[in-house]
């Protein structure tokens, strides 16, 4: 923050989904389709370092609010995407830490062995991390207006300030700078919201559950993580969840294959935890490869049904949305290449 109001003003790094470059696009047809699906993970204009970054930090957190284009217009009025940025009050980085700020909120995000607030990846990380929590705080407190304005408020000038206005501060306080701080980041917030990572058309239980699912493009694989309310810590069972001889699982909120399907389907169609209980459950409506429509359900096994292993879903244009494996995030890829051929078994729809 450029200048900080009080002893608790805050600034912070959210932490944001790596987003992979294979993207298939079904062209939405209807403005309900391309509004859900533009808006939370479509970003644009921000530098390509930021933007894993970004989308890293808007995944991790849960609050509807909190998307990308508001963390990039944050970052934008905070220090211009600029990483060495240092302000005269003695904040530091991307995001603006203050020093005692930093040591809430700071995490090593990007395993570089050092926790700075002049690492991108770090600075964001935290960002977000704290703008989701003044978030929930915004919600919780009842005051009126906006809560992404409450939220930022609380980031430029702590939350005590909020509560002492019982809202955003007014004009007056600080000679506006707060409340400039919020109407600046709101006003440019459409400057970086960029089309949908992916636009499906139709309507229907599959397309939706589609939809639900596209909107977490670039949410991290967590082995046993994830449920029908949203991404969560993983674990490691002794074989599944780990890189290269570390469990990361347990650290990592995110999805697995089959625990994304279930989200996103829920609740309309309430699918079964694992791949192999939702082939099982669906294997009655059994659908043939040149006949998938989006949502269908792709599985992939090491032999019969008792052997299955992977589940995705069919994304149209020859592509799947899918949480692959552990160390990568939630992508849409080639039904040809998401698993090996010969591994394929089938498809059904819910």
């Amino acid at each position: 923050m450029k200048a900080l109001v009080g002893a608790a003003a805050a600034v912070i790094g959210i932490v944001v989904l790596g987003l992979l470059a294979v993207v298939g696009v079904v062209i939405a047809d209807d403005d309900a389709a391309a509004n859900e699906t533009s808006g939370g993970g479509g970003l644009r204009g921000v530098p390509e370092e930021y933007r894993t970054w970004i989308l890293k930090a808007d995944a991790a957190c849960q609050e509807p609010e909190m998307t990308p284009a508001l963390l990039a217009a944050q970052l934008s009025q905070e220090s211009g995407f600029q990483q060495r940025a240092a302000s005269s009050a003695g904040a530091q980085g991307p995001a603006q830490f203050m020093p005692a700020t930093w040591a809430t909120w700071g995490r090593d995000d990007d395993h570089s062995g050092e926790t700075s607030p002049w690492d991108i990846g770090d600075a964001v990380m935290a960002q977000g991390r704290m703008m989701c929590s003044l978030l929930k705080q915004a919600k919780a407190s009842g005051y009126p207006g906006d809560v992404r304005a409450l939220a930022l408020a609380g980031y430029n000038a702590g939350w005590q300030r909020v509560q002492q206005f019982h809202g955003v501060p007014p004009k007056s306080f600080a000679g506006g700078q707060t409340y400039n701080y919020v109407q600046s980041i709101l006003a440019a917030m459409p400057r970086f919201e960029g089309p949908g990572l992916l636009q499906v058309s139709g309507s229907g239980s599959g397309p939706d559950a589609l939809r639900r699912a596209a909107a977490r493009i670039g949410t991290p694989y967590a082995w046993g993580g994830g449920g029908p309310d949203g991404p969560s810590l993983g674990f490691c069972d002794g074989t599944n969840g780990y890189l290269g001889g570390k469990c990361v699982a347990s650290s990592t909120v995110g999805y697995d294959c089959s625990s994304l399907v279930e989200y996103a389907y829920w609740p309309s169609v309430k699918l079964p935890r694992t791949a192999a209980a939702q082939y099982g459950a669906t294997s009655d409506r059994p659908v043939s490869r040149s006949d998938l429509k989006p949502g269908d359900l792709l599985f992939w096994s090491h032999g019969g049904s008792g052997g299955i292993y992977h589940v995705a879903m069919y994304a149209g244009d020859g592509n799947v949305v899918q949480a692959p494996r552990t160390g990568r995030n939630v992508e849409v890829a080639p039904l040809t290449s998401a698993m090996p051929e010969r591994d394929y078994y089938g498809a059904t729809r819910p």
